[in-house]
C-alpha cells in the first residue's frame, strides 16, 4: 500500500516529471499505474522502485513513469461542442480574415492539440477540417499535436485505433470514410495523417519553437496543475497564439479569471477565449 511519506515522495516527484499536482486522496490511482513498473522492474516496494528511477542515468524509467501517470481517457469528438465551434464559428471567420488581410493565394491554417493523447483529437480536428474544405490542398494546413507521453505521441503518429476506441464519438459512414480496415481494428486513411506532425512535448517546458496558432486546443490537462503553474502555461501560449486567434479549453476549466490578458468569447453553449485586443 502507498501511504505516508513514500507516497508524498512520489507526489513531489511526479509532479516535478509532469507539472500534475495529486494530493494524497490519489493514492490508488499512482499505486494502479505504477504497479506493472514495479513488477517489471522486480522492486519490492514503490520506495526501492522510487530510487531506481533517481539512480536511472538515462530516461528509459522516467519516460515509463510519464506514460504511466498521463495515460488519460479521451475519444473522437469528445463533448463534441469545440468541433461544432471549429467548424461552423473559428473556420470559416479564419478563412475570411485571412483572405480579406493577404489576398488571393493559399490560406495558412495552423491548429495546435496541445495534449493529444493517442490521437483522436488531432484526427477529430482533421476530419472536420476535410468535413468544412472539402479539397485540402488549397490551404495551407499545419496541424500539430503533442503530448508529455512518448508512448501516446507514438500511437497517435502511427493512427491506429481498436474497434472500441474508434466506435466512441464516430458514426458507421464517418469511421468508412475516413478509416481503413487494420487487422482487427481500423487506422486513419493516409490523407487525414499526412496532415499532423506529433511530437513529444512536457507543457511545463517552454515550446516557443514550435511557431505560431491561429487555434489551440489545450483542453483537459491543466486542471491537474496547480494555479500558478496553470497560470504560467497559459501565459506561454498566449504568446504562441496569434492576436486574432482562439483558445479552448475543458468545459470545467477556465482562464480568464487567472490570465486577465484572455477574454471569454461564447458561440451557442461553447465558451472559447482569445487575446484581448485581438
Amino acid at each position: 500500500m502507498l501511504a505516508g511519506e513514500e507516497l508524498r515522495v512520489w507526489l513531489r516527484y511526479i509532479h516535478s516529471l509532469t507539472g500534475i499536482r495529486l494530493d494524497e486522496s490519489k493514492a490508488y490511482l499512482v499505486e494502479n499505474r505504477l504497479d506493472s513498473l514495479l513488477r517489471d522492474q522486480k522492486c519490492a516496494s514503490f520506495s526501492e522502485l522510487y530510487y531506481r528511477v533517481r539512480a536511472d542515468r538515462g530516461t528509459v524509467l522516467r519516460r515509463k513513469i510519464i506514460d504511466a501517470i498521463t495515460t488519460g481517457e479521451t475519444f473522437f469528438f469528445r463533448d463534441k461542442s469545440p468541433f461544432d465551434l471549429l467548424r461552423f464559428k473559428l473556420l470559416p471567420e479564419l478563412i475570411d480574415r485571412r483572405s480579406r488581410e493577404l489576398g488571393p493565394g493559399a490560406v495558412s491554417i495552423r491548429i495546435w492539440s496541445a495534449a493529444c493523447s493517442s490521437g483522436q483529437e488531432v484526427y477529430s480536428i482533421a476530419i472536420v477540417l476535410k468535413e468544412a474544405l472539402g479539397d485540402c490542398s488549397k490551404y495551407r494546413i499545419r496541424l500539430v499535436g503533442t503530448d508529455i507521453s512518448d508512448a501516446a505521441v507514438a500511437r497517435a503518429s502511427y493512427g491506429a485505433f481498436s474497434n472500441f476506441e474508434v466506435e466512441r464519438g464516430l458514426s458507421p459512414e464517418m469511421r468508412d470514410r475516413y478509416f481503413a480496415r487494420h487487422g482487427e481494428g481500423w487506422r486513419i486513411r493516409d490523407e487525414l495523417r499526412a496532415m499532423a506532425v506529433f511530437r513529444t512535448l512536457n507543457l511545463m517546458e517552454e515550446f516557443a519553437g514550435l511557431g505560431r496558432f491561429d487555434i489551440i486546443f489545450c483542453r483537459n490537462v491543466a486542471i491537474y496543475f496547480e494555479v500558478e503553474d496553470r497560470q504560467k502555461l497559459f501565459q506561454r501560449i498566449g504568446r504562441v497564439l496569434e492576436p486574432d486567434g482562439a483558445l479552448l479549453i475543458g468545459a470545467t476549466e477556465a482562464v480568464a479569471t487567472i490570465c486577465p490578458e484572455y477574454e471569454a468569447k461564447r458561440y451557442h453553449r461553447t465558451v472559447f477565449y482569445q487575446l484581448r485586443g485581438g
